[in-house]
């Protein structure tokens, strides 16, 4: 029989092996786990642009080739809406510049409940035949449970939303959840972004009319009533003056 002394040595070594296999495990891939969230990103990104079928399966090459072929990356500053000039594009990362406090600052109290507000925001510029077709602006805000992160699809007019979709949240499956579902998300092509120049697209309780009729509403979620008043909020936020209000006002001047 062992003495205490000699198990918890054996436990504690254990230990050590464990902790450093599991920490050189996660470096080790994390270079594949970055380039996996940047391929899914790419993929949302196209998939709310129309470019991407949820059908379509495509290797990892071919979505980014697709992605390089129709897909524009620029970089604005949020407060005047001018393109940002000595900004590597490629390499920008919105999300990482949020949460560095040389990039960005404290939001102001929002519905949107976003902490943080970056410097500058990305913009998707989509492409066809050569020429601007459509904008892709990354939004983010709380739902009932988690953080939603997605994209929002502008057509060219800089009001007409083309499509919305998320790539992250913590949302409770078949309520909050269903902000993922085909069905919901294609209710919002064709609604309209802004009335007398503000946000005004919203997400209402129970159903909403066609487009013609509604321009401004989009079904709400069943049983999820905080979710998709999240959704309501966050995209309001992003196309408001501490968004991408500024740009979009500029691009539409």
């Amino acid at each position: 029989m062992h003495s205490n002394a000699y198990t918890f040595a054996f436990a504690a070594i254990v230990c050590a092996v464990c902790g450093i296999i599991v920490a050189g495990s996660a470096v080790s891939l994390k270079d594949r786990q970055d380039a996996n969230i940047r391929l899914d990103k790419q993929k949302k990104v196209l998939s709310v642009a129309g470019l991407l079928t949820a059908d379509e399966e495509l290797t990892p090459e071919d979505v980014q080739k697709r992605y390089s072929d129709n897909i524009v990356v620029k970089v604005v500053t949020l407060k005047s809406g001018e393109y940002a000039k000595d900004v590597d594009a490629a390499t920008f990362d919105q999300n990482k510049a949020s949460k560095d406090p040389e990039t960005s600052a404290v939001a102001p109290k929002n519905k949107a409940k976003v902490l943080r507000l970056p410097t500058m925001g990305t913009v998707y510029h989509v492409m066809k035949d050569g020429k601007l077709s459509m904008y892709v602006l990354p939004v983010e805000g709380k739902g009932l449970w988690s953080t939603l992160y997605g994209y929002l699809a502008l057509e060219k007019d800089g009001n007409t939303i083309a499509g919305l979709t998320f790539y992250q949240h913590g949302e409770t499956p078949g309520l909050g959840g269903e902000v993922d579902n085909p069905k919901w998300k294609a209710l919002w092509k064709g609604r309209k972004a802004f009335k007398d120049g503000k946000p005004f697209v919203k997400v209402i309780k129970g159903q909403a009319g066609p487009v013609a009729s509604a321009p401004y509403e989009v079904d709400g979620l069943s049983g999820a009533t905080l979710t998709a008043r999240g959704v309501t909020h966050l995209i309001q936020f992003w196309l408001g003056s501490d968004g991408f209000g500024p740009y979009l006002k500029k691009i539409k001047g």
